[in-house]
């Protein structure tokens, strides 16, 4: 015994010795993250009644197992290998979740078990069914081991037509549940009462409704799968998190969390399948995980509107490094629900394979908020659907897909600038590789609020499209190579102070194309300035001629 202790802290002093090397040399200053301990002492969930035979219900084991834990002081809660059937689960402060190879913790989606609360969903404070896995108000918590949790989301989520084949669709008709037509497509709900749930909240919010009324939302109101609210000290490490009902992993203005090594999986069609929303919270380390999701894979969020900006809790002091993202609507995401602000952010040395977009910037007007000193250096990209890159400050609530393409962006119309108005600033990029994508980088701002500083250093892309720029002041590119077979390499519209520099030999000619009576101050140095005079294309409202210096 003695040996496998020392064998253990020795793995953990190695470990931690590692997660501080992600921590140093920031370019921004960051606080130690205080680390989670536990005492030696295990509650395995059997001794209090659990099996594991996939349809006993084992919520009063297995919550029965934490409180027998949290009584002792704390400890390690074990669920071993079988499938284990349950309601929610409540964490609690000193308590090691810990999951066996070969567990799986399968969540009822009988709703029954969860009871009505008051909580924040997309930013907002609602009503909605308690989290599968719950935790409030907490210090010291951890879930680990190599275990999956499964939150039964495909009988919570709602599905849209066209995210199916025709196949998967007929089965999931067939399976019950009801078909209404919105958002321009058929769409699959769970229940009469899901289909009918935004009404019916509406109805009850108006007439500020106890909380056990809006049961008769039924699905509609389906919670994260991992919700943890104001924790401190949190880990992280090893399992499998999966088919959530709404997000996956969402801690709420946390500190010190620690999240590794981990999976989360969501169907590519799963509706806000997100993969993990980290929302209002500080000093956090991710890194060595993978995500396979329906929606955004790891964002960065801070409350939405007023309720956001009232709070005034930004997500700051993160570092994400060494993941990876299959499917995705982006693989690294800041928006849109950024009201509190985002700062100090280090991305690096990240994996995207066949997301729908790469780097993903997303406001829009009403929220406010301030997005600033963000890092991402070190990223590799393969297939992305869309952008390599994207600043979108007209986010609408589509998909990627949805979103993409090109619209006639001198028409639109500046608003006053207040508080509403969110801003994007100081966001620096280096050593960004993409081998095919639908477009190289699209970077929007507001016409009275430019997307503003951003540097891209070293960004290697192949791409159906180029570069379009528009309502963006101070932006510089940097040896960048871009191989675009056809049509402009660059489009910049109403958008000031912008340079592309070559200090190498660049790889193939820049076609360039401005438009937009606020266009100016923009710089080509490096580049052969015949190849770049040959193909210029000026539109008659832009009052100056770019700079061409060899």
């Amino acid at each position: 015994m003695k040996r496998v202790l020392l064998f253990i802290i020795g793995i953990s002093a190695a470990l931690w010795a590692r997660e501080a090397e992600y921590l140093r040399n920031l370019p921004f200053e960051m606080p130690a993250i205080k680390q989670t301990s536990f005492p030696e002492r295990d509650f395995n969930i059997l001794d209090f009644g659990a099996t594991g035979d996939g349809h006993t219900l084992n919520t009063r084991a297995i919550n029965r197992a934490m409180e027998a834990a949290a009584s002792a002081g704390g400890g390690r809660v074990v669920i071993p290998r079988g499938i284990w059937l349950t309601g929610p689960i409540r964490l609690k402060s000193n308590i090691n979740l810990h999951l066996e190879a070969g567990a799986l913790v399968l969540f009822s989606s009988d709703l029954k078990e969860y009871e009505i609360i008051e909580t924040v969903w997309e930013g907002r404070p609602q009503k909605r069914f308690i989290s599968p896995l719950y935790g409030k108000d907490l210090e010291n918590i951890a879930i680990t081991g190599k275990g999956v949790f499964d939150g039964s989301g495909d009988k919570w989520r709602p599905v849209l037509k066209w995210e199916m084949t025709a196949g998967q669709w007929q089965a999931l008709v067939q399976r019950g549940g009801t078909v209404t037509r919105q958002w321009g497509t058929d769409v699959w709900w769970p229940s009469q009462q899901a289909a009918r749930g935004a009404e019916t909240v509406k109805a009850l919010d108006k007439r500020e409704a106890p909380l056990e009324e809006y049961r008769k939302a039924g699905e509609y109101l389906r919670p994260v799968l991992l919700s943890l609210v104001n924790c401190r000290r949190v880990l992280l490490d090893g399992p499998t998190f999966q088919n959530s009902p709404a997000w996956n992993i969402h801690p709420r203005e946390c500190e010190d969390v620690i999240i590794r090594n981990i999976t989360v999986r969501n169907p590519w069609y799963s509706t806000n399948g997100d993969g993990l929303d980290i929302e209002s919270s500080k000093n956090v380390l991710v890194h060595s995980s993978t995500f396979d999701v329906g929606d955004d894979a790891i964002c960065l969020k801070s409350g939405r509107d007023a309720y956001g900006r009232a709070l005034g809790k930004p997500s700051e002091n993160i570092v994400i490094a060494n993941c990876t993202v299959y499917n995705g609507h982006g693989g690294f995401v800041i928006g849109s629900e950024m009201s509190g602000g985002v700062r100090n952010v280090l991305v690096r040395d990240c994996l995207f394979i066949g997301t729908d977009l790469g780097l993903r910037f997303k406001s829009a007007r009403g929220r406010g908020g301030v997005v600033e000193n963000i890092y991402i250096r070190d990223i590799l990209m393969k297939d992305i659907h869309t952008d390599a890159i994207r600043f979108n400050t007209f986010y609408r609530g589509v998909s990627p897909k949805e979103s993409f393409g090109r619209a006639d962006y001198k028409k639109q119309t500046p608003a006053p600038v207040t508080e509403e108005t969110p801003l994007f600033r100081n966001i620096y990029m280096e050593n960004i590789v993409c081998s095919g994508a639908g477009r190289a980088a699209f970077i929007q701002g507001l016409p009275e609020q430019a997307v503003r500083g951003i540097e891209i250093k070293n960004l290697r892309v192949s791409a159906d499209q180029g570069i379009t720029v528009v309502n963006t002041d101070g932006l510089k590119f940097i040896d960048s190579s871009l191989d675009i077979p056809q049509g402009e390499t660059v489009y910049i519209v109403n958008s000031r102070d912008i340079a592309f520099v070559a200090n190498h030999p660049p790889a193939g000619a820049l076609r360039v194309w401005l438009a937009g009576p606020k266009t100016g101050a923009v710089l080509f140095k490096g580049y052969d300035p015949r190849e770049i005079t040959e193909s210029l294309r000026l539109d008659n409202d832009v009052p100056n001629r770019p700079r061409i210096e060899r």
